[in-house]
């Protein structure tokens, strides 16, 4: 299997493993270094939206410019200029880079289309396609219904003045647009008239809620890392979400991260797939086999994301659940105590201290060995599922994110 993978290339002194060099280094020279190449991202959307037949970054417009959310979008306004997580979420979401804007529904598609016996476009292969294509838009609708309510700040009772009114506003804010970007696609999933289908995406609904109270967290219910433990095999790795024992989890880097990933989207991108092939009408094999492929692609995906933002420029706080942070943990785990001091609000955290602690050990080598891992596996199912345009254009958007 070919190993191209364009956007993360390592740097010659991460394979020669040069420590005391890079120690030496200062922290730009350390980013200059481990910035990824640009990838035209856009073009290659619009390449895959080709195979596809149609521009799938339109795919909730009938969601987005009907009158209840434009009613609730005047009420947004007044948010405008403030520092609230849902506007953050909101320009993420419309203005984010690649590591924002996965295309999950294009991939569902894509996966979609790899299936296809037949180019005859019968009354029943057209009424698939378009019960294929309101799956895709309900998953993405679920994933941003999603990541609008995590934009929620917890402001406690006590701490509640003029200066929180913002924040209060936009909270109920953040539940109107969730709630109703959620309840359209739960409406969207009840059209669909497949038992099946509805168990297979509330089975990742649940991931989802139950991601939201794995572990610690800080007032503001954002995830904190587990103790690092010393560990000789952390290669045991599942996808099954109800056979996890949270004392086996955390506190070992890879497993830790590949659940809370699991749970935070990966599970809904793979039953997603899983739910394509069902109403596809494919065999179990198959069924199966879309599950980790979506799986696998949206574990690839989260990966190479935070790398790119442990890598950028960016001053921002980044979460420190991810895999670059658990990797350093392991490999230095003296820096816990920085995590440790800040564990009520993790804003007091020094993220620009800890950035440059953490680009001093090998966690982007790791964490870039973690996306080739999920890349190769994810690349190795599709290819058991098919072999033609559709699925060679998924292994490009694989490859190049």
């Amino acid at each position: 299997m070919a190993r191209v993978f364009r956007a993360f290339r390592r740097p010659f002194f991460f394979q020669t493993r040069q420590e005391s060099t890079m120690a030496s280094l200062t922290k730009d020279e350390i980013l200059i270094l481990l910035r990824p190449p640009f990838t035209n991202w856009s073009n290659i959307i619009r390449d895959a939206e080709k195979v596809v037949g149609y521009p799938t970054s339109f795919m909730n417009l009938r969601c987005l410019l009907s009158d209840e959310f434009a009613n609730m979008a005047l009420y947004l306004r007044k948010l405008l200029g403030s520092n609230h997580l849902v506007m953050q979420t909101a320009k993420n979401v419309l203005y984010g880079d690649s590591k924002n804007l996965q295309p999950w529904g294009l991939i569902i598609l894509l996966l979609s289309k790899s299936v296809k016996t037949s180019s005859a476009h019968t009354l029943q292969s057209q009424q698939i396609e378009e019960k294929q294509r309101l799956l895709a838009e309900l998953t993405e609708m679920m994933r941003t219904g999603h990541l609008i309510h995590k934009g929620i700040v917890n402001v406690p009772f006590a701490k509640r003045s003029k200066s929180t009114e913002s924040a209060i506003f936009g909270n109920k804010i953040a539940l109107l647009l969730g709630d109703y970007i959620l309840v359209t696609a739960n409406d969207m999933l009840a059209k669909l008239r497949n038992s099946e289908v509805s168990y297979i995406i509330s089975s990742a609904l649940r991931d989802l809620s139950e991601g939201e109270f794995f572990g610690e967290r800080d007032e503001q219910n954002q995830p904190i890392p587990g103790k690092p433990k010393p560990v000789a095999d952390d290669l045991d790795i599942t996808f099954d979400t109800t056979t996890i024992s949270v004392d086996d989890v955390l506190g070992r880097p890879r497993k830790e991260w590949t659940i809370r990933s699991v749970y935070n989207g990966a599970s809904l991108l793979g039953r997603g797939c899983q739910s394509a092939m069902v109403l596809g009408q494919q065999n179990r094999e198959t069924v199966s086999y879309a599950y980790h492929f979506g799986c696998h692609v949206g574990l690839a995906w989260q990966a190479a994301a935070e790398n790119q933002t442990l890598t950028s420029n960016s001053k921002d706080q980044f979460c420190l659940a991810s895999a670059p942070v658990l990797f350093a943990l392991e490999e230095n785990p003296g820096l816990y105590q920085i995590i440790d001091q800040a564990k009520g609000d993790l804003k007091d955290v020094d993220y620009e201290d800890l950035k440059f602690n953490i680009l001093k050990t090998d966690a982007i080598n790791k964490t870039q060995k973690l996306y080739e891992d999920h890349a190769q596996k994810a690349i190795a199912y599709i290819e058991s599922i098919g072999q033609n345009e559709s699925v060679d254009m998924i292994k490009k958007l694989i490859n190049t994110f």
